[in-house]
């Protein structure tokens, strides 16, 4: 049994009867708010949609003691708040939220609300690209390695629902085992904006390029942001990073944990590396092989470099180089991430509705020898499409364009190639089918994010999935 620390008592007692604005009713906000009504916190919900909408997302709390406050009531559900807890998707610089910074009241965000009352190692994996599939890797190598670990927070659940359940076994001084020995969580760089004490033992950032330019004020803000979350961390922890991307060096000289590198291109001293055709460790002094790069089920380079990194706090976290390299040997990957549909009349269909921004989609281009026929285009994050241009030249013979991109990708890659627009996912699928033949593969690769068109990337990837497979044999 996991005993409730001084630390989490005093939280507690901080937080009973205190008046908690939960800002955004997504999961993590619905989540955030259970675990305070379970510490005795006055929970409101906190959201810009009309009142009327929030009565149905807020359904699944209507047993707790919460208020809503959305529409125009959205600046009055914050202002008596004695802390503010902040959704992801909610930018931290909202007016209502400013006023409050500015009387002194904490604004954190939903991961730092739920580290605080988590007694167990905190494994935390950010970055531009990979962050799902090396967190859902990781979980494959500790079930693998007997751990008890929770998987989540930006990639599913929330943190907040391990805290919430870890609480519950503390304060009810339940025997037996704790539900988990370890944490293993996704975070992104809207999360890490409005973190103050939340301290993974473990913290990676696998590499940065830009992206979320429409939230960020610039590429240099949002690598603040991401860098953040190796900022409490003390010599007793561990910063795992890329060494192989120039971006993160700046990051280097703030780290006070013990760092960690991965690199696909260069022997380290310290870290996990490609020694062709091993996968190789060195830690403790020690040099050691941990297994064939052949093994490694997943498609594209930029995989493997998740599966170091993947390994590194595998090793980090004491688990056998056996079961490490059985769990990356069977792992296949994530939905919605390179995933093989459908083989058609000799055609590949890959679903990769998780690449939405440009670097995720050239990563994608690039692990692929045959043609592709890629599908492009939704929602522009402030994007520089013009990227895209030599990896679509190099790998894609047609590109079709759908969603409220297509019009400024087209600019910035005309001349290219053959390039079509569609007015819906169904019809480029169709359009994509004619363009392909044997030997080729058709690629959703949108290098945008999806709410123009889908509820989330999750409805687009199954869309797409429900269309391949509705084509006839």
């Amino acid at each position: 049994m996991v005993a409730m620390s001084d630390r989490q008592q005093a939280m507690i007692n901080d937080l009973r009867g205190k008046v908690v604005a939960v800002v955004g009713l997504g999961k993590s906000g619905l989540a955030a708010a259970r675990l305070l009504d379970a510490v005795g916190a006055q929970v409101r919900l906190v959201d810009q949609k009309p009142e009327s909408e929030l009565v149905d997302l807020a359904s699944p709390l209507q047993h707790l003691n919460t208020q809503i406050f959305g529409g125009n009531r959205f600046a009055e559900g914050i202002q008596p708040a004695e802390c503010v807890v902040l959704s992801p998707g909610v930018p931290p610089s909202l007016e209502a939220i400013n006023q409050a910074r500015i009387k002194g009241v904490p604004v954190i965000s939903e991961i730092e609300l739920a580290s605080w009352f988590l007694s167990i190692p905190l494994v935390a994996v950010t970055g531009t690209n990979g962050k799902s599939t090396t967190v859902s890797l990781l979980g494959r190598i500790f079930e693998e390695s007997g751990r008890q670990a929770f998987v989540g927070g930006n990639l599913g659940t929330p943190l907040s629902e391990a805290a919430l359940t870890m609480f519950r076994h503390e304060a009810n001084h339940a025997g037996g085992p704790a539900p988990y020995d370890l944490a293993v969580v996704e975070v992104s760089s809207f999360q890490l904006e409005t973190i103050d004490r939340f301290c993974p033992h473990v913290a990676v950032i696998l590499n940065v390029t830009p992206d979320h330019l429409d939230r960020h004020a610039s590429f240099a803000d949002y690598i603040a942001a991401k860098g953040r979350i190796f900022e409490n961390q003390t010599a007793d922890d561990f910063a795992v990073l890329n060494v192989d991307d120039n971006q993160l060096l700046p990051l280097h000289e703030s780290i006070q944990a013990l760092s960690v590198g991965f690199s696909m291109k260069e022997r380290l001293p310290n870290g996990v590396f490609l020694n062709d055709p091993l996968i190789m460790a060195s830690m403790s002094g020690q040099t050691y092989p941990i297994m064939p790069i052949e093994e490694i089920q997943l498609l594209g380079a930029h995989n493997v470099a998740n599966v170091l990194a993947a390994v590194a706090v595998g090793l980090l976290c004491e688990c056998p180089i056996s079961t490490i390299r059985r769990a990356v040997g069977t792992y296949r990957g994530r939905e919605h991430a390179l995933e093989l549909v459908r083989k058609r009349q000799g055609v590949m269909f890959v679903n990769d509705s998780k690449g939405t921004n440009v670097d995720a989609t050239i990563k994608a281009l690039e692990s692929f020898t045959q043609p592709v026929v890629i599908i492009l285009g939704g929602k522009d994050k402030g994007s520089d499409f013009t990227q895209l241009r030599e990896a679509l030249q190099q790998h894609a013979k047609s590109i079709v364009l759908i969603g409220e991109a297509s019009e400024s990708i087209a600019k910035a890659i005309m001349g290219i190639g053959d390039i079509r627009q569609a007015q819906s996912l169904s019809q480029a699928v169709e359009l994509a089918s004619h363009l392909a033949v044997s030997g080729d593969v058709v690629l959703l690769s949108p290098a945008c994010a999806s709410f123009d068109m889908f509820r989330d990337y999750l409805d687009r990837g199954q869309q797409f999935r429900d269309l391949v497979n509705a084509l006839p044999a």
